[in-house]
C-alpha cells in the first residue's frame, strides 16, 4: 500500500511510502519516494536510525555536504548507501530533488548486499561500488520510465528480489538486535541469549557495527524524534520514551542530530527522506 502523498501549490512536493513485496520484508522495512520542484534551497539532516539507507536518485544527483564520518569528502551520487551511524549526514538541494529510498534492516544486509552491516557502519558508500554499476544504471533507468510511485516501487520489488541471496546473521546476534531495538535493557538481553555482556558487545559490534548500548540509544532517539511535533511538549516525549528528563532528551538530540529539537523542527518542515514524512 502506498501512503503519504502530498503536493505543494506553486511547485511540486511529493512524498510517498510503501511496504516492499512480502519476500523482501525481512530485509527491507519500507520504501520512500520523494520528488520536489520549485522549493527554497535547503539542507536536510540524515539522522541516525536503526536502519541502513539506500537511495537511488531519479533526476538530480544526491549532494552530500557532510558525511557522518568527517574524513569522507563531500560529493554527488547517483546512488548512495549509508550504514548505521551516530552523527548526521548533511544533504543539500537547490530546490529540486527526487529519488527512492530503502530502509534496510541491519539483519538483512547480508542477504541484500552480501556483507554484514558492520562493514558499512559510519560510512556512506557509492551505490555503484556496493551494488554494481550495471544494477544501479538498469534500476534507475526502469525507475525513470515508470509512470507513478506504485510502478516505481514495483521496479524495486523486482530488482531486489532478483538479487536476494538469503544469508542469515548469527542467530543469537539477530535475537539480541531485535530485543535491543525493542527497548530491552542490554544486561537482560545478554542473559536472554546466554552470553556475558562483554561477549555480546564483541559479537554484536562485529555484525551490526554499533555496540549494543549505542544501538539501544539510537533506537530510543529514533522513536522519540518521530514523536516530536509542534505543540507536543518535550517533557512528555522524554517521559514516554524512557529518558530521565527533558534535558536528557535534548542532550541525546544534540549528540545524534547536531542541533536542538527546536532547531530541527523549524529547519526541516518538509521532512524529505524521513519515514514519517
Amino acid at each position: 500500500m502506498v501512503r503519504g502523498h502530498r503536493v505543494q501549490t506553486g511547485g511540486m512536493d511529493e512524498y510517498v511510502q510503501a511496504a516492499p513485496a512480502a519476500v523482501l520484508r525481512p530485509y527491507i522495512a519500507f520504501y520512500s519516494g520523494y520528488r520536489q520542484r520549485g522549493l527554497a534551497p535547503a539542507v536536510h539532516r540524515g539522522l541516525p536510525s536503526p536502519f541502513l539507507t539506500l537511495i537511488l536518485t531519479l533526476d538530480e544527483p544526491l549532494v552530500i555536504a557532510a558525511h557522518p564520518d568527517p574524513r569522507q569528502a563531500p560529493g554527488s551520487f547517483a546512488a548512495l548507501a549509508g550504514g548505521l551511524h551516530l552523527t548526521p549526514a548533511l544533504i543539500t538541494h537547490d530546490g529540486s530533488q527526487s529519488g527512492v529510498q530503502l530502509a534496510v534492516r541491519p539483519l538483512g544486509c547480508r542477504a541484500l548486499f552480501g556483507l554484514p552491516a558492520a562493514e558499512l557502519a559510519h560510512l556512506d558508500v557509492d551505490g555503484e561500488a556496493l551494488l554494481g554499476r550495471r544494477f544501479v544504471a538498469g534500476t534507475r533507468e526502469r525507475l525513470a520510465a515508470a509512470g507513478d510511485w506504485p510502478s516505481r516501487f514495483a521496479v524495486l520489488d523486482r530488482a531486489f528480489t532478483a538479487r536476494l541471496r538469503p544469508a542469515e546473521p548469527p542467530e543469537r546476534v539477530a535475537r539480541a538486535f531485535r530485543l535491543i531495538v525493542a527497548g530491552s535493557p542490554v544486561l537482560e538481553v545478554a542473559r536472554e541469549v546466554g552470553w556475558s555482556p562483554r561477549h555480546l558487545t564483541t559479537r554484536f559490534h562485529a555484525e551490526v557495527g554499533l555496540r549494543p548500548k549505542e544501538a539501544a540509544r539510537v533506537a530510543r532517539f529514533d522513536r522519540a524524534r518521530r514523536a516530536i511535533r509542534p505543540g507536543v511538549r518535550l517533557s512528555e516525549v522524554a517521559a514516554t520514551h524512557g529518558y530521565a528528563d527533558q534535558s536528557h532528551l535534548v542532550r541525546d538530540f544534540q549528540a545524534f542530530a547536531g542541533c536542538a529539537p527546536s532547531r530541527w523542527l523549524s529547519g526541516e518542515p518538509d521532512r524529505v527522506n524521513d519515514p514519517d514524512g
